[in-house]
């Protein structure tokens, strides 16, 4: 089984590939879809980050993805990018008929490290030991998108 863990946000689309096979879980790889807002239009960022989860979705043939939910605090410009960014993404999977699941912040942490009220460093240091890593995946968004897919990997078991 593959699954792809995607941390969604306008200026960074954190992602992480992880294949389990019976009790063996390993990361395949893991990275961002960076865009900048430098003379580029919503609408521009929006479909470069689209381009780009098709292009990692055809590499992968995920099984299923796992996002995260989107998380409302007070500013609603930044909520509403990030929604948008959420529905290029859900277009994608539905297109290649893929599962989509989601999960709050607090359920990821929790499956990765034992509390929902980890600290970020602690998910990040779970996600590194969990995967066998060197050490911990760079930049946080990568880190964020294995820890999703890792959530819905122990999730399913």
């Amino acid at each position: 089984m593959i699954v792809i863990g995607i941390d969604p946000g306008i200026a960074r689309v954190g992602y992480g590939v992880i294949e389990k096979q019976e009790r063996l879980i390993r990361p395949l790889c893991y990275g961002c879809i960076e865009t900048s807002s430098h003379e580029r239009t919503t609408s521009h960022r929006l479909h470069e980050i689209y381009t780009r989860i098709q292009v990692l979705f055809a590499e992968h043939s995920p099984d299923e993805i796992a996002v995260e939910e989107l998380f409302f605090t007070k500013n609603v410009t930044s909520a509403i990018r990030v929604a948008e960014v959420r529905g290029v993404i859900l277009l994608a999977a539905e297109e290649r008929g893929v599962e989509v699941v989601e999960y709050t912040p607090n359920q990821i942490k929790l499956a990765v490290s034992g509390s929902g009220r980890a600290k970020k460093e602690q998910v990040q240091d779970m996600v590194r030991r969990l995967l066998k890593l060197e050490e911990i995946p760079r930049p946080d968004d990568a880190a964020d998108g294995l820890a999703i897919a890792l959530c819905h990997i122990n999730t399913l078991r």
